[in-house]
């Protein structure tokens, strides 16, 4: 056992909990990616403070793993460490027309739990997969909603192990995005502000998004979600099917046929096939149209393949 590990598990309280050289491969969407040098569930905000100070102290970077949507991890994987957000940060509470969730809770299973509580806000997000943490830090949304709209407060962790409430002014919402991107905040708890709705047309609306889901994406293969964001007043997937793009393919990586802002992992891609797949599309795309894509996707670790 290395040092750093006997260090975690004086912090970790059950060392089942902590996972060396983890394959990434088996926690995200896509099914690629490499190992972390270690996997680690925190379970309240005392383990997670803990492993934050130690990750500091030795200069090793820290990662947020959800539901492992929305992202792209390195074939090399990635060094210092992910976290998965359990125990107390998988929890949620409901008083009155207000919502507290843990950052690592499940976002559609939110949205499901209480629209059948008959609070409306969150029926939109019933198929995002994610959590509500990684559903604040990029603004989540679909069928005309977003986070935004609902959240009155959030609390974070800086990478100093300072914790801060943040109003929608200080979170900075945007398009798919807020100010936390890219910031060392861990988002450990989301406040909803709801409204009453009836139950049943919210499980209809729900039961609408769902069956759109399934018919326009290719939910049968390993995918990351929506590549890359639209740009303004258009759709990337409009633009990379007009380039006759569909179908396209990098090694194990394909365009996929159903959505075209999509790229499926037919059963052995690598990071390397999906980058070089994203660098080629937005390239032609930009070509044709004078349109330059952006990437929705999150990408962790080397990334010698697509310029951003």
């Amino acid at each position: 056992m290395s040092p750093l590990e006997q260090e975690l598990r004086s912090i970790i309280r059950d060392p089942g909990r902590i996972h060396p050289d983890e394959p990434l491969s088996k926690h995200t969407t896509f099914r690629i990616g490499g190992p972390a040098d270690f996997l680690v569930e925190v379970s309240d905000r005392r383990e997670l403070s803990g492993v934050l100070a130690l990750a500091t102290r030795e200069h090793l970077p820290v990662y947020i793993l959800g539901r492992g949507s929305n992202l792209l991890v390195s074939d090399s994987g990635v060094r210092g460490f992910v976290l998965i957000l359990a125990g107390e940060f998988d929890q949620f509470q409901v008083d009155g027309l207000r919502v507290t969730a843990g950052g690592g809770y499940d976002l559609p299973k939110l949205a499901t739990k209480v629209a059948k509580m008959g609070l409306g806000g969150l029926d939109f997000a019933c198929a995002i997969p994610g959590t509500v943490g990684a559903g604040l830090v990029i603004n989540a949304g679909a069928h005309g909603g977003d986070l935004s709209q609902s959240v009155s407060a959030a609390t974070v962790i800086w990478a100093d192990g300072r914790e801060e409430s943040l109003t929608p002014e200080l979170i900075g919402f945007a398009y798919r995005s807020s100010k936390l991107q890219g910031a060392s905040a861990i988002v450990v708890e989301v406040v909803f502000d709801l409204h009453p709705a009836n139950q049943e047309e919210l499980q209809g609306r729900m039961k609408h998004h769902l069956e759109r889901r399934r018919a326009t994406q290719p939910l049968q293969q390993p995918n990351a979600g929506s590549v890359f964001m639209n740009p303004p007043a258009d759709y990337a997937g409009r633009l990379i099917e007009a380039a006759g793009l569909k179908g396209l393919t990098e090694g194990g990586a394909q365009i996929s046929e159903k959505h075209a802002n999509f790229i499926v992992n037919l059963g052995n891609a690598t990071a390397r096939d999906v980058l070089l797949l994203l660098d080629r599309v937005r390239g032609i795309v930009q070509d044709r149209f004078g349109v330059r894509l952006e990437p929705e996707v999150k990408i962790w670790g080397e990334n010698p393949y697509f310029r951003f």
